[in-house]
Parts: structure tokens; sequence; C-alpha cells
């Protein structure tokens, strides 16, 4: 039985010193929910699709991102793709682009 701890207490350490160690941009969800909600107030309905993430550095990363909202004026569905960059958990900058355009986020190269 105390062959069997053993095993499973150093099963747990040497799994969990094996977990990498990465970044946190924070609640990612939650900072496209806070910018979906400046960028549409008026939107009767919204949701929206990650397209793809790519980390920059530690602590920053880009979004590509598709929306779709239902305005309260209009039946019709009004469909953008954004590019969010979140850096420390918080939304630091915002690029619509186009909704077929191809996207590099690759870190700039010295």
């Amino acid at each position: 039985m105390r062959t069997k701890w053993a095993f499973l207490l150093c099963l747990c350490v040497v799994l969990w010193g094996a977990a990498p160690v990465q970044g946190t941009t924070g609640d990612v969800p939650g900072v496209i929910e806070g910018f979906m909600a400046k960028q549409f107030p008026d939107a009767r309905s919204r949701f929206w699709i990650v397209n793809g993430t790519q980390w920059q550095a530690e602590d920053e990363m880009v979004v590509d991102l598709n929306t779709v909202v239902m305005s309260l004026f209009s039946l019709a569905p009004t469909e953008n793709r954004y590019l969010l960059l979140i850096v420390g958990g918080k939304l630091a900058a915002a690029q619509n682009i186009p909704l077929d355009g191809t996207v590099d986020c690759q870190p700039e190269k010295a």
C-alpha cells in the first residue's frame, strides 16, 4: 500500500514539474465580450468565433476574431473580422480587417 502511495506521489510531482510554463493574458473570453459590448452597444444579439491566436511575447497575444451581430434595426446579420491585441489581460488594440483577408500574426524580426 505504501509503494502505491509513493508511486502516485512521485507521478504527481513529475507531472506537475513538467507542466509547461506559459504567460497568461487573463480572461480572454471576458476581454472579447467586453470588446463586443463596446463595439456593438445596440446589438440585439451577437456572437464571435476565434479563428486563431498567436503569442507575441510572454503576456501578449493576437486574436483573429470573426463577429456576427444582429442589429436592433436590421433583420440581416452583420459580419466583421478583427485582430485584437491583448496585453496583460487587457485589450490594447483592435483592428478591423477584411473578412476574406489573410493574416500573418508573426512577431517582427529584426
